[in-house]
């Protein structure tokens, strides 16, 4: 164990993917080097139990459990350099790990190893309410931070409906229903702490700097934000706040057709009416959220809207809504002005998943998560759910329209072949659709195993090949979150290749 530790603070000398494997089953981590994990951290902070490794080797999404060889649980940002330098020193993945609430498979174990849970991280270690900013470890949750400042008049914006953590918001790019006024995770993160594969410690815009602009060399920051943990583990962000709006009023309205409820988010944002969110439920989402969260709302294609502003700006703004709404036949209007009563609505959105999930008990869900430009949306919907009806799948469409991207959730069973594959064509096809009008084929889950190929398909041979050096030069044996992203980095040895779900 101490020749470990030693190798580990100078890993030059070592061969990469030397014994960190025992002798018996594949992947299986070396009692030595597993005892190096504990001395680094401790040992209740290490765990190879079965349930902990399986518990971290998968996410919200269909792809299977890939374990890692032991889970740990770092306490401060010197632990978590120690144990990148470990385990690069001799040849071990490094999965980082949050609240497992991804839906593209980004924390499965694809080659075992470490997975380095941060979520024991969890202090706001300060806040520039003058500045607007506060500076977080990841392990605090979106939840959390904004408890922390309600009495401040500030507020973190940012919200994909689980209540994820923050360092793993910024490593997965997340957006979520305030996007269209507020931006999403890239537009919202000043500066990043990040323990690179080796050891070292990063400050993307420099140590303790958290400016609204610059112009200064390359955007090191941007980089991290959606690497999706292949570059580097993040261990502090510093975030853009805003101020809490003086007044909020959220409503809905059911309209008669999909094509009219798009046509009417189209209409609200060229008309440049300063919405706040506004998403998109079908009739059979909100079906399922009625069943779930006991609404009583319309079944019908429903947009779910919110505002922001004083009490005049909101006048006039829910006046201009209401009236392109029902230009476009909006009917069943709903508007929800208390506090209780918006926080009722907005669970139920928030909760969607969920509801989708109960609509067929003991399946599993997929979502897919394309984002096109505004002017392409109606058509893109509109062929979706004729797709959607034609698959013969069980499925419902939900989206945070108001920057063009949206979710098909489908029911499957993981253990009907016949229906994972049309899942998985269905799920292709759409990202296809999207790119062919000039869309992306992720809006906010990220690429983790799911979506490699279309990404290729997405940035092009030159894209690919630029991320490819990035990538090699930062983690030059590729260790960090491996098998994700780019398809040759995957460990073929683990495929079924028994028909079900593979990545």
């Amino acid at each position: 164990m101490a020749s470990l530790l030693q190798a580990a603070a100078n890993p030059r000398g070592l061969f990469p993917w030397r014994g960190y494997c025992s002798r018996g089953t594949k992947g299986e981590l070396g009692k030595d080097f597993v005892e190096a994990l504990k001395a680094v951290v401790g040992s209740p902070h290490v765990s190879t139990t079965a349930a902990d490794r399986e518990q971290h080797g998968h996410d919200e999404s269909m792809h299977r459990c890939r374990p890692p060889g032991a889970v740990v649980w770092p306490q401060n940002v010197e632990q978590v350099s120690q144990l990148a330098a470990l385990c690069y020193s001799q040849g071990v993945p490094i999965v980082p790990f949050g609240t497992g609430t991804g839906l593209e498979g980004g924390v499965c174990a694809m080659q075992g190893g470490v997975c380095i849970n941060l979520t024991r991280m969890d202090q706001i270690l300060r806040v520039n309410p003058q500045d607007f900013s506060v500076v977080v470890e990841p392990g605090v949750t979106r939840k959390t931070l904004n408890t922390y400042l309600r009495d401040s008049g500030l507020w973190f914006p940012v919200d994909p409906g689980a209540d994820a953590s923050l360092g793993g918001m910024v490593a997965t790019a997340a957006s979520g229903t305030n996007a269209v006024r507020y931006g999403t995770m890239r537009d919202n993160v000043l500066n990043l702490e990040v323990v690179l594969p080796g050891g070292r410690l990063l400050h993307t815009a420099g140590l303790g700097r958290h400016f609204r602009k610059s112009a200064a060399g390359y955007n090191l920051t941007g980089l991290f934000v959606g690497s999706e943990g292949t570059l580097g583990l993040i261990t502090a962000a510093t975030l853009r706040l805003h101020p809490a709006p003086e007044a909020t009023v959220a409503a809905t309205c059911a309209f008669p057709s999909v094509q009219a409820a798009v046509d009417a988010t189209v209409h609200i944002l060229q008309a440049a009416v300063p919405v706040a969110r506004i998403e998109f439920l079908d009739e059979v989402m909100m079906d399922a959220c009625n069943r779930h969260s006991q609404l009583n709302s319309f079944v019908a294609p429903t947009l779910f809207l919110e505002f922001h502003g004083s009490e005049r700006a909101l006048a006039e703004q829910i006046e201009r809504a209401e009236e392109i709404t029902q230009h476009n036949g909006a009917s069943h209007f709903s508007w929800a002005k208390g506090a209780q009563e918006r926080s009722r609505l907005w669970a139920a959105r928030h909760n969607a998943w969920y509801a989708a999930l109960a609509l067929r008990p003991g399946c599993k869900g997929y979502s897919t998560d394309v984002c096109v430009p505004i002017s392409r949306l109606p058509e893109i919907l509109v062929q979706t759910k004729e797709d959607l009806k034609a698959s013969g799948l069980t499925g419902c469409i939900v989206g945070h329209v108001g920057d063009g991207n949206f979710h098909c959730i489908l029911l499957v069973d993981p253990e009907d072949t016949e229906e994972l594959r049309r899942v998985r064509d269905f799920g292709k096809q759409l990202g296809r659709r999207a790119l062919a009008l000039h869309g992306t084929c992720t809006g906010e889950h990220g690429i983790g195993l799911g979506k490699r190929q279309l990404l290729q398909e997405e940035v092009g041979v030159v894209g690919m090949e630029i991320m490819r050096q990035l990538k090699a030069m930062l983690d030059p044996r590729g260790l960090m979150n491996p098998g994700k992203i780019f398809p040759e980095e995957f460990c073929h040895n683990h495929s079924a290749g028994d028909g079900r779900w593979t990545p």
